[in-house]
């Protein structure tokens, strides 16, 4: 365990930690309920974000560069902390790093991250029926 020069108060210790992962591309309702979901299980709530970089690998293009997708995390009320999200293997990493306690994603994703439990807590939310990226994408033409 890491040793500081401070102690950490008591409210810090408790506070419950969640994060979750995402392209956040073409920010939408649904994308918003989720990050309200997943702020009201914790205390402070980090958001990994898929750089370009990460999206090419992926075989995913965004619309809004990742530093812009950043930039409008930040202002949202819900989020605490985004973080670049550079590579599928650094999820363990992250929760180690930030003190996570509880992981959160869509339930699309069901399964896919149950190995995290030795962890944290994983936690898999509906989806917002209706929209998605993928759909707005499409109505645009942009797929």
């Amino acid at each position: 365990m890491q040793k500081f020069d401070f102690e950490l108060n008591d409210e810090v210790k408790k506070m419950k930690r969640v994060i979750t992962y995402g392209t956040f591309d073409l920010l939408h309702k649904g994308h918003v309920r989720l990050l309200k979901r997943a702020a009201a299980l914790g205390d402070h709530l980090t958001v990994g974000v898929s750089t370009d970089e990460f999206n090419a690998i992926k075989g995913k293009k965004a619309y809004t560069s990742y530093e812009d997708r950043k930039y409008i995390l930040e202002a949202i009320k819900y989020v605490d902390d985004v973080i670049p999200e550079e590579n599928w293997d650094q999820k363990i990493n992250d929760v180690i790093k930030y003190n996570i306690d509880l992981f959160v994603m869509g339930d699309d994703w069901k399964g896919k991250f149950d190995f995290l439990e030795d962890y944290c807590q994983v936690v898999y939310l509906p989806r917002t029926e209706g929209i998605s990226t993928t759909k707005i994408k499409d109505d645009l033409g942009m797929n």
